[in-house]
């Protein structure tokens, strides 16, 4: 069945990217180095494939952590986080620099946006995997994926009302990919063992503070990422978009309902983890976000294309495709109950039939829709087709 009805190839030949980026880190310090790195690229090199390069670049971080910190609870090689570090660094010039190479070589188009804006989903799972490895976060990680996530969900959902991409003065993109990789740079020196530290002995200043001081580092990090950038960041979003759908004469439930899949995403795998007998989070970190991360990718790029076709507001059920897996996991974790502790299906491989299930989803999804766009648009994916005069 494909993703894209008529009226969706009228609205992609309408296309007209809008958005605004008012960080001024990137406008007075980034923007000037990403102007002059685009010229390095050639004229007959495709933006997505630049995109792509960025993209890779986090996969081997991931892997790095991988190899070295399996349970992404042990310290890895010092130098991992150096290269953690400019690995992030390489993705975030490489993704700044493909929209300026689009409008460099004139290939702008819809197929650009929805490529770019997948491959940043599924970069917030893969990240979340390499700055486990360097914070020692253990199952910890889990909910620094959520971090990045949640903000990512919320602003794609606001532009699919507003239909601008309004980047704040200081946002994810920008302002949050720099913290990261500085924090890669310093653990470098200072080793992973500082973040699962105390916070009284991380920061010795500190160390006066009652109940605090003894939490953890990396969790203390959680919490300041959530109270001051999830929490504001998606409270904007709400108010955004309420104010659309009000000056419309909107449904606020319909809007709503479209967030319904991810809470739904979430909730079903922090409840098969709650009843899991092998504690899945804890021992199979890297399957349990890399699965969580694809179906992401999956609704992410599910909205990104219902905003690019002028699909109407509200749920798109298609989109819970992406969590027909879950139950089978929660029922297999409840055999648990009535088997004294183990399941019908051992959970490993269950986590690796998840991450195929999410994986070949997602796939079925990127080359489908793809091959569509490219069809109707005639032009290419790795490819810049030139325009007639």
């Amino acid at each position: 069945m494909g993703y894209i009805g008529a009226n969706g190839v009228a609205a992609l030949h309408r296309y007209k990217y809008s958005g605004v980026d008012h960080s001024l880190l990137a406008k007075y310090v980034l923007q000037p180095f990403w102007t002059r790195g685009v010229t390095l690229f050639p004229l007959w090199m495709p933006p997505n494939m630049i995109t792509l390069m960025g993209f890779i670049f986090l996969c081997m971080s991931a892997l790095l952590g991988y190899i070295y910190s399996p349970l992404l609870d042990s310290a890895p090689p010092r130098w991992v986080h150096l290269a953690h570090g400019l690995l992030l660094f390489l993705y975030q010039t490489f993704d700044a620099v493909d929209g300026k190479q689009a409008r460099r070589t004139n290939s702008s188009s819809p197929l650009g946006e929805l490529f770019d804006h997948g491959c940043d989903a599924l970069a917030c799972a893969f990240e979340a995997l390499a700055f486990g490895s360097t914070a020692m976060c253990g199952r910890n990680t889990f909910w620094f994926w959520v971090i990045a996530a949640v903000p990512f969900y919320g602003a794609t959902w606001e532009h699919f009302f507003t239909n601008t991409l309004i980047l704040p003065v200081v946002n994810g993109p920008t302002e949050g990919l720099m913290l990261i990789y500085v924090a890669h740079f310093f653990t470098f020196l200072v080793g992973a063992e500082w973040w699962s530290q105390q916070l009284g002995i991380s920061i010795s200043l500190l160390s006066w503070i009652p109940f605090i001081s003894k939490i953890p580092m990396y969790r203390v990090v959680i919490f300041i990422m959530t109270a001051f950038a999830v929490i504001p960041t998606v409270t904007f979003n709400v108010q955004n978009v309420s104010k659309v759908v009000k000056a419309r004469n909107g449904n606020m439930l319909k809007a709503l309902a479209m967030l319904y899949p991810f809470v739904v995403l979430l909730g079903g795998v922090l409840f098969w983890d709650y009843l899991s007998p092998s504690d899945i989070i804890r021992n199979y970190p890297h399957l349990v976000v890399l699965g969580s991360g694809l179906a992401f990718g999956f609704l992410v790029g599910r909205m990104i294309l219902a905003h690019l076709c002028e699909e109407p507001k509200g749920l798109k059920t298609g989109m819970c495709m992406s969590l027909l897996y879950l139950p089978l996991a929660i029922a297999n974790a409840l055999t648990a109950r009535l088997n004294e502790g183990v399941p019908l299906l051992d959970e490993s491989l269950v986590l690796v039939g998840y991450c195929i299930f999410t994986g070949l989803l997602y796939l079925h999804f990127a080359t489908s829709v793809i091959y569509e766009i490219t069809t109707c648009l005639g032009i290419y994916c790795f490819r810049i087709t030139r325009k007639e005069a």
